[in-house]
């Protein structure tokens, strides 16, 4: 049985948190021959880092898939259900099934595939950090696409995240079709509560 390797994927996700965009998420089965120098937990590494990394990463793994939950699908389930929504469509996008999955967090996708969660994950197991940073870049990437299309909003610099400054636009130009319907500063714009002494 010796030199057999266990076909393990790591999952991550990027995403949680901005007002606008998809959350993705990506699954990797690295090559244990054929390791990566430097892999890390995605929010340590510079974007710099995480760019040579990423081609890196999908020129070595054995199989990689990266796949999102749209913003409707985020607003009608909420951002946990959409996160591991994506995540199971990555672990299910892969051209070889991996035999366990390992997932940064608390939670795990349906997948059919033994699988276990794991707290900071994403700084502990190659595999996961690997995932993080596919999860991440293709995020990034997509916002740029997204910010050409809604310039007003600034994607390019924040990637949607609840920043001073997407907070202003949001307020200045309104609620655009890409932003998050359920997140609570949208919503609060698009039906403010009355104040006190109205109505």
């Amino acid at each position: 049985m010796t030199g057999i390797q266990i076909l393990i994927c790591g999952v991550d996700e990027a995403g949680r948190g901005p007002l606008a965009g998809p959350v993705s998420a990506a699954a990797v089965i690295l090559d244990a021959s054929n390791p990566i120098a430097g892999l890390a937990d995605s929010k340590k590494l510079s974007e710099k880092q995480r760019d040579r990394l990423a081609p890196l990463i999908r020129e070595r793994a054995l199989a990689w898939a990266v796949a999102y939950a749209e913003v409707d699908e985020i607003d009608r389930f909420n951002i946990l259900q959409a996160t591991l929504l994506a995540m199971r469509r990555a672990v299910l996008a892969l051209k070889i099934q991996p035999q366990q999955v390992l997932v940064d967090g608390l939670y795990c996708p349906q997948t059919g595939i033994p699988s276990h969660a794991i707290v900071k994950g994403d700084s502990k197991v190659a595999a996961i950090s690997a995932a993080s940073i596919l999860a991440k870049t293709a995020r990034d990437e997509l916002m740029l696409q997204l910010h050409e299309q809604y310039p007003l909003y600034g994607f390019a610099d924040h990637k949607g995240y609840p920043t001073a400054a997407h907070l202003a636009a949001l307020r200045e130009h309104g609620v655009s079709e890409v932003h998050r319907r359920s997140f609570k500063p949208v919503r609060e714009l698009l039906f403010p509560l009355p104040q006190a002494g109205e109505g």
